[in-house]
């Protein structure tokens, strides 16, 4: 019995201690490189290092974000982000039934830009984490414009756009200044989120799907800059992208990984 007992506690003492002494390790590193943000693209050493401010320079050369810590980088703190739909999903397996989680999530700024992403995990925390790094990726500008005479801020979008997603149909229309943000609850998150104060809007389908109708907003806010109204038809100067501008910075790096 004395034996049985001794083995009982010698073997429950060495795992409490490895399990602490791994705890212990583990926390240590990540508390060290948690903050410290090692780029892996181009546009992130670009960003870093401070060739690129702003993301208006991004998407003026229609760059792919491929780290979240670029918009991090650029816009900091003035981004929030908020939920808008969580729903459990289902597989079928062999086994049974597999359920996961998947979490749509919307970042902007208030300032003319948006993000939206979606993921899917066993965990809620870990779904709307994965939303928020995929929405930060999707970053888009917003162009804002006016209804009747150009003065003061803009307020409204510049024109009539269309959006969709699934069977959801969303057309957001120029309203006069006052007007406010006439939609319904989802729709009118994301366009808070976007900086837009005065807008009217007409759906159809079935907008009980709050994922797809939040795709359906974030659609036709990106066609915003896709239509060009008479101020902007001067002609364009092209000019070196960021990576050729900067190729003796990049080069110098890069033969660091050689």
């Amino acid at each position: 019995m004395a034996d049985q007992g001794d083995r009982k506690g010698f073997g429950r003492g060495r795992g409490d201690r490895g399990r602490g002494r791994g705890r212990g390790r583990g926390r240590g590193r990540d508390k060290g490189g948690k903050d410290e943000w090692v780029p892996v693209t181009k546009l992130g050493r670009l960003v870093k290092d401070g060739k690129i401010k702003s993301v208006e320079e991004i998407f003026l050369f229609s760059l792919p974000i491929k780290e979240y810590q670029i918009v991090d980088h650029l816009l900091g703190p003035a981004l929030r982000d908020e939920v808008m739909k969580i729903m459990p999903v289902q597989k079928q397996t062999t086994a049974g039934q597999r359920t996961r989680f998947k979490a749509y999530v919307a970042v902007g700024d208030g300032n003319g830009h948006l993000g939206l992403g979606l993921k899917a995990a066993k965990e809620v925390a870990t779904a709307i984490r994965g939303a928020i790094i995929h929405a930060k990726m999707n970053l888009i500008p917003v162009r804002r414009g006016y209804w009747g005479f150009n003065e003061g801020r803009p307020h409204t979008v510049p024109c009539k756009v269309t959006g969709k997603c699934g069977s959801v149909r969303v057309r957001l229309i120029p309203a006069p200044r006052g007007s406010g943000i006439v939609a319904s609850l989802i729709p009118k998150k994301l366009l808070n989120m976007a900086g837009i104060e005065d807008v009217y809007s007409s759906s159809t389908g079935h907008t009980r799907t709050r994922g797809n109708l939040a795709v359906a907003v974030y659609t036709a806010l990106s066609k915003t800059y896709s239509f060009l109204s008479p101020e902007m038809w001067e002609p364009t100067v092209f000019t070196n992208t960021p990576q050729q501008e900067h190729t003796d910075f990049l080069a110098k790096g890069s033969a660091k990984f050689v």
